[in-house]
């Protein structure tokens, strides 16, 4: 029944790869389709791999695709794995051209890369991050967060990527690229994904670091993202120049506390991304005070720190630096980060959620700048 058979294959093209996130038709992962005289359908479907952690959600979603056909009486799914060569070709096919390990987002690159900073720990940058590309995505934009706070990893499972005690998946390979798991529609790579245990100490230096920041960016394939967020340690260290030099075109968002005291750290961070070529186009100041049962707002950390860091990084420049918002203390965005449940779609009116949303509503309509302004010097 070849017009049929037809039918099912154009069904099958809404069937999409869950790592890939591109549909099994185009990704040539459909081996064959027949459909018999009485209607069954037999389906051959090609993994990427032995033991692909995506295979049954696949299988699933193929029988689901073939049963929804009118005249399918019946579905049949033969799985196999691709060849080598047809591995090579995916691969190829998928790089666009760009050689194996080659940096994805350059400065010609059209994706909007934003590398969120703080000048100290503990302020919720992590937690801002993840949310912040939630509700990115929400908006139907493509959207990836590298989790470059290699030492103090905590994306995936702020993401709800980890397991019952603690573990992240491992991200799938296909020869030398790798596939970021999926969170929300959010593509994420982090060093958590690659440690045996949540509590490993990842205790490296300047080099393994600049590698480990230039693999994610070179091996693992996030396709075409809108925009990608980087998740950086606390401070003005290695990752941050390493981010700077790989991505002088990223944009800085700065993340820091309501007090005064903090602004001076927070300004720092601001600094050295200038330094290395990059535009600060933001303050986002969390914990901003604990809104009470009468209505309200008690200052717990004070109040002010963040626009005095954006007035601060605005001085003697072109381009004020706004404070994009500020975000209240809030039990459920707490709560969200260690359950893994995003608050900005678990309780979107909660008003952490709705400030971060704000904050996204911003960023997402802001167009990247070519070409960029060339490095004013080489860190070393």
């Amino acid at each position: 029944m070849p017009d049929l058979a037809a039918s099912v294959a154009r069904a099958l093209s809404g069937v999409l790869d869950p790592e890939i996130r591109k549909p099994i038709t185009e990704l040539d992962m459909v081996g064959s389709v027949a459909v018999a005289d009485d209607g069954h359908a037999t389906v051959g479907i090609k993994l990427t791999i032995v033991g692909c952690p995506a295979a049954d959600a696949i299988e699933r979603d193929v029988r689901t695709a073939t049963a929804s056909v009118p005249g399918v009486s019946g579905v049949t799914v033969d799985v196999s794995v691709m060849t080598p060569a047809e591995r090579k070709a995916l691969t190829e096919r998928l790089r666009g051209g760009r050689a194996a390990r080659a940096q994805q987002f350059g400065p010609d690159s059209l994706t909007r890369v934003y590398a969120v900073t703080s000048g100290k720990g503990g302020v919720g940058k992590s937690t801002i991050t993840a949310n912040l590309a939630v509700a990115l995505a929400e908006r139907g934009l493509r959207v990836g967060i590298v989790d470059a706070d290699v030492h103090g990893f905590s994306i995936p499972g702020i993401l709800g990527l980890t397991d019952e005690n603690g573990v992240a998946p491992r991200p799938t390979r296909v020869d030398d690229m790798i596939l970021p798991p999926v969170a929300y529609g959010v593509k994420v790579v982090s060093i958590g994904m690659f440690v045996d245990s949540p509590s490993a100490a990842v205790a490296w230096r300047g080099p393994m670091l600049h590698r480990t920041i230039q693999q994610f960016l070179g091996d693992v394939f996030f396709g075409d993202l809108d925009v990608l967020l980087l998740d950086l340690p606390p401070g003005t260290g290695d990752v941050a120049i390493s981010v700077g030099q790989l991505l002088p075109q990223a944009e800085v968002v700065v993340v820091t506390t309501p007090q005064p005291a903090a602004a001076d750290v927070a300004e720092r961070s601001g600094v050295v991304a200038r330094q290395t070529g990059q535009k600060v186009v933001g303050v986002i100041e969390n914990m901003a005070g604990l809104v009470q049962p009468d209505g309200s707002i008690l200052d717990l950390f004070g109040s002010g720190g963040g626009a005095e860091v954006a007035r601060r990084l605005s001085a003697g420049q072109d381009d004020e630096v706004p404070l994009l918002a500020s975000v209240p203390l809030s039990i459920p965005l707490r709560a969200g980060g260690d359950t893994g449940a995003p608050i900005v779609v678990t309780d979107p009116g909660d008003p952490a959620a709705a400030a971060i949303r704000t904050v996204a509503d911003r960023l997402a309509v802001r167009p990247r700048d070519l070409p960029r302004r060339p490095l004013p010097f080489s860190p070393r």
